[in-house]
């Protein structure tokens, strides 16, 4: 009831801007006159003054658990329609933004597009946002698995054939190129192709004519390209693998997705995203996931990236027996869980008596009554700061249930800085040490 505008009228500005955010509307005046209009106005829900902190989670639970699921049945309903654009792109990351804003400006030409990446990041989903956000949105978009083509078909494929021009040709192909004439072209796995199909693929970038496999004269075609790869091209091209001139055709705007150990703030909201959409196509009636599981899942490395977390749910949403998703619904992690360290004069660090709530509605289970700090190693020696630096941002972390601003609130460091201290502190991982070399 405030005096200009009113919550109603507030919430009637929020729609008419076109923001697509969950609102929940609390007041003193819970009369069942301002509850429906509140609702048709758009509210995902209505509570009184004084409203119980249990009610206020089932209701923030359930706006973020059905704004996930709106959020996820839209990016499905675009990438089906060829239309995917950058707010289908689930990210919350520092590394991150930079990476879009770079994205959104080749969007608006037609510069080469070379994405690099490891296996599993989204550099398809980021080719696919830069041709649905671009001028040619409304022409295909043709994707090309390069590194799936037999070596004797990639010319056919991509460039087409005419009938009998070769043993088993009974009918003429047209070719990935015409296929994707006046939209785009993304080549994955670039890095994949053979030396002669290089040359062609050469010409037709300098020139925009293909010559089918069989044919008789080049055809004029207008393609944007964006190509992708996991491995480092400028190492196959001093290895005599892949042709320099090429190289620099289709390394003319490079763009790096950051894997996602780099990003882990992310994880809860793609687990979120993730969750929302397999417990709508197998049915299930799975609420979240606990804090226990959430905080181990933000520490994981996950080396085959979001294709191995969204996986990773899958699984849990079909075999889980309960409402929530725990630890034991991850089965496939544990091995990758950080191993507790055995050592002589403990320090004990005694956490808060109340636990927090996650700001990513996940429940919380109980948290130990107390953890440990070794002082010592076995040997009786003291262990190095940077051990037990790690020990305690490892001890933060599940103390505040993967709350990672919350953890780098409370221990006094930039979430920038906590994301490095991680990063380095697995690199310094037996397990790590001939990667990080």
């Amino acid at each position: 009831v405030m005096p200009g505008l009113d919550g109603m009228g507030v919430l009637a500005k929020i729609r008419e801007a076109g923001l697509n955010l969950p609102v929940i509307v609390q007041t003193a005046h819970g009369g069942i006159d301002n509850v429906v209009s509140a609702m048709r106005a758009g509210a995902q829900d209505f509570v009184v003054k004084p409203v119980g902190i249990e009610r206020l989670q089932v209701s923030l639970r359930n706006a973020l658990n059905t704004s996930a699921l709106k959020g996820e049945l839209q990016r499905i309903r675009h990438s089906r329609e060829g239309r995917l654009t950058f707010s289908d792109i689930v990210t919350r990351s520092e590394a991150m933004a930079g990476v879009l804003r770079t994205a959104q400006k080749a969007a608006t030409s037609s510069i080469p597009v070379l994405i690099e990446g490891e296996s599993g990041v989204g550099k398809e989903l980021f080719a696919r946002a830069i041709h649905g956000s671009g001028e040619r949105k409304a022409k295909p978009f043709v994707a090309v698995n390069c590194g799936a083509i037999p070596d004797n078909l990639v010319e056919s494929i991509l460039f087409g054939h005419e009938k009998g021009a070769f043993t088993g040709a009974t009918e003429r192909h047209t070719g990935k190129f015409l296929e994707a004439h006046g939209g785009t072209l993304f080549l994955d796995e670039v890095g994949e192709l053979p030396l002669a199909a290089q040359v062609k693929l050469l010409r037709a970038l300098q020139e925009g004519t293909i010559e089918a496999v069989g044919g008789r004269k080049p055809v004029k075609v207008d393609v944007r390209i964006i190509s992708a790869t996991n491995r480092q091209l400028l190492d196959l091209v001093k290895a005599g693998q892949f042709r320099e001139d090429l190289f620099y055709r289709l390394h003319v705007l490079p763009l790096t997705i950051p894997p996602l150990r780099s990003r882990r703030e992310d994880i809860p909201h793609l687990l979120r995203y993730f969750l929302a959409r397999f417990c709508a196509e197998e049915n299930r009636p799975i609420s979240a996931i606990t804090g226990e599981a959430m905080a181990h899942l933000s520490q994981l490395d996950w080396p085959g990236n979001i294709r191995q977390l969204e996986n990773a749910v899958y699984r849990a949403v079909v075999m889980s027996e309960g409402d929530q998703l725990g630890l034991a619904d991850f089965p496939q992690t544990a091995a990758h869980a950080p191993a507790a360290s055995q050592h002589a004069e403990p320090l004990v660090v005694a956490p808060a008596t109340a636990p927090l709530i996650s700001g990513n509605e996940i429940p919380i289970a109980p948290l130990p009554a107390a953890g440990t700090l070794p002082m010592l190693t076995s040997a009786g020696e003291v262990r190095p700061l940077d051990e037990l630096e790690n020990e305690i941002i490892r001890f933060a972390i599940s103390h505040y249930r993967g709350q990672m601003s919350e953890v780098a609130r409370r221990l006094k460091i930039g979430r920038s800085t906590l994301y490095r201290k991680l990063d380095e502190a697995a690199e310094q991982e037996p397990g790590n040490a001939d990667e990080a070399s």
